[in-house]
């Protein structure tokens, strides 16, 4: 179902021999993102060139809005942006700067990790894949990502209770989801973006451009 073999450096994980085939098991019909994109955010940011993480809920139920990392859309998507909309007015307040372009992948190429807390989700049925095991990997992830500091945004409740694993010589920043139901709780006005460049200054590396590229 799945195809393993651009993971890199991930795919040391146990979660991926121990655990993914039996939540293969359990996936009955179709899922989103499609099995070519569930590890896309693996595939595009290693590791060892892993400087911020953005760690949210589960992908967009919506067929053609989910690619495999976090809160990015498609190009030519047609449909409502959502969350990534109010990512966008977040970015324009905290930075000044515009930010139209939906394809994340720019931000997954400066280092920027975008993963969710379930990695799949039925069509029209958002949730449903939260406990099918997901949290394991996730898990993992970070604790892989405890070998030096690095920036951590924790959007919603979900992704909030992973901040056991993360060591505290992290940037760890928490806020609301940015869906349209909750980002008026905490995430609008927590100038997520500044805050991670300010850091990343301070740790003598480049900032990262959350601007279109």
């Amino acid at each position: 179902m799945f195809d393993l073999s651009d993971l890199g450096a991930w795919g040391d994980l146990p979660f991926f021999a121990q655990d993914l085939p039996r939540i293969a098991a359990q996936i009955d019909g179709d899922f989103l993102p499609p099995p070519a994109l569930t590890f896309a955010a693996f595939e595009r940011t290693q590791p060892a060139e892993t400087r911020v993480v953005i760690l949210g809920q589960d992908p967009y139920h919506t067929p053609g809005k989910a690619d495999g990392l976090a809160f990015s859309i498609p190009a030519g998507f047609g449909g409502r942006l959502d969350s990534l909309a109010n990512i966008f007015k977040e970015i324009q307040s905290d930075t000044g700067q515009r930010r139209n372009q939906t394809d994340l992948r720019d931000w997954a190429d400066q280092g920027v990790l975008l993963l969710n807390t379930a990695l799949s989700v039925p069509p029209g049925q958002p949730k449903a894949h939260a406990k099918l095991g997901w949290s394991t990997l996730v898990a993992q992830v970070l604790e892989r990502l405890n070998d030096r500091p690095r920036a951590f945004m924790l959007w919603g409740a979900p992704a909030h209770a992973y901040a056991k694993h993360l060591a505290p010589r992290h940037l760890v920043l928490r806020a609301a989801h940015p869906s349209p139901l909750s980002a008026h709780r905490g995430f609008f006005g927590s100038r997520p973006f500044s805050k991670v460049n300010q850091w990343l200054i301070e740790q003598d590396q480049q900032p990262i451009n959350w601007a279109d590229p």
